[in-house]
């Protein structure tokens, strides 16, 4: 086994935020995440910034879609929610889409790789991609 750590779950104080979640109960919500500091005033140096989320149904079932949203207000944030939805949306089914294509693009070949088997046992499948 090796030393090094696999993950590392510490925080770094000098980059907190503040998540407030405003929502209209019906299409998603918006996080506000405000700067603070380690002792956790508002940290007037860094943005705040503001992050959308929605969902869609898929057939596997609910599809969560998060995005940013550039903007100065709350106010602002909603009124650009919309647009910035439909695209992370659009974008969230291309990138599915291509990874559906990689999947059936994928031709399994009795005899290759190392499935069970092996010598005097039955050969396993490999995927050639």
């Amino acid at each position: 086994m090796s030393n090094s750590k696999q993950f590392d779950a510490s925080m770094n104080p000098a980059e907190l935020y503040l998540e407030e979640i405003f929502t209209d109960q019906k299409i998603g919500s918006i996080r506000r995440l405000t700067p603070v500091t380690p002792a956790g005033e508002p940290d007037p140096e860094r943005q705040v910034l503001y992050m959308g989320s929605t969902q869609v149904m898929s057939p596997m079932g609910a599809l969560p879609i998060n995005f940013p949203l550039e903007a100065d207000s709350i106010g602002e944030a909603a009124e650009k929610f919309g647009a910035e939805a439909e695209a992370a949306v659009e974008r969230t089914a291309k990138e599915l889409e291509e990874l559906r294509r990689e999947q059936a693009s994928k031709i399994v070949v009795p005899g290759q790789g190392g499935g069970p088997g092996g010598m005097g046992g039955m050969g396993g499948s490999g995927i050639i991609t």
